[in-house]
């Protein structure tokens, strides 16, 4: 028996961009609402200005996590848009305290979920902060927005990797998290030469992906021979 191996992928792009709009709003593949208001949001805010924060549908972290995040972002000075689920801390409440509410007014938006492709598509965001899941680090890649990593579990520290060490377009953040860290590595992303040519990287893999996933690219061509074989397998 011969067996085939095809390389496919950004699969998800390239699966959603070849179904009609209609059929797509009647699909539904998220885990929680989304919150579409942050994107009228990003629309009041100036291109490649906005930070992204989503740590994904599973990620948790303590309240002490939590608050060294809050206050590095919001002492970054950057806007930034950040999902907070209602589990995302282990056991505690997910308030952040009153000086970040202070430090952050007006430049943040905080939601418990969002249509996360719109939003790193969206013109506004510049950078994500992410915990490198394969589906989020994907659709980074296709988005051209650089990252950056704190990798939690499974197949995120590979993710990570790969992002930061092979791909040029991301940086990571320690496990041990520090405001005055994350605050520092915001700025470098957004405000320095090194995240210039992160964002550059990003914009050429953007492109690489783009012609895979258009209908004469390799992942077209490889999908559709898969799915042929399949139903020529079950004749």
């Amino acid at each position: 028996m011969i067996t085939h191996v095809y390389a496919i992928g950004p699969l998800q792009p390239l699966l959603i961009n070849q179904l009609p709009n209609d059929l797509l709003k009647s699909i539904g593949y998220n885990l929680w609402k989304e919150e579409t208001e942050c994107l009228d949001w990003l629309n009041s805010k100036s291109p490649n200005s906005v930070i992204y924060v989503n740590f994904g549908s599973i990620t948790v972290m303590t309240r002490k996590q939590l608050i060294e995040f809050g206050c590095g972002l919001a002492n970054s000075k950057h806007p930034f848009l950040w999902i907070i689920r209602s589990d995302l801390v282990v056991g505690e409440s997910t308030i952040l305290p009153p000086e970040f509410e202070v430090e952050s007014k007006e430049r943040g938006f905080i939601a418990s979920w969002c249509p996360q492709e719109e939003v790193l598509n969206h013109a506004a965001v510049g950078g994500f902060i992410t915990h490198s899941g394969w589906n989020s680090t994907i659709e980074s890649v296709y988005a051209g927005v650089p990252m950056l990593c704190w990798p939690f579990l499974d197949d995120q520290q590979t993710n990570c990797k790969y992002t930061c060490n092979e791909w040029g377009i991301g940086m990571e953040i320690d496990n041990d998290v520090k405001r005055e860290k994350v605050e520092k590595i915001v700025r470098e992303l957004m405000e320095t030469e090194k995240g210039k040519k992160m964002k550059k990287n990003a914009m050429e893999w953007k492109k690489i992906a783009e012609e895979a996933t258009c209908p004469l690219g390799s992942s077209s061509i490889n999908f559709n021979n898969l799915v042929s074989e399949v139903l020529l397998s079950k004749g």
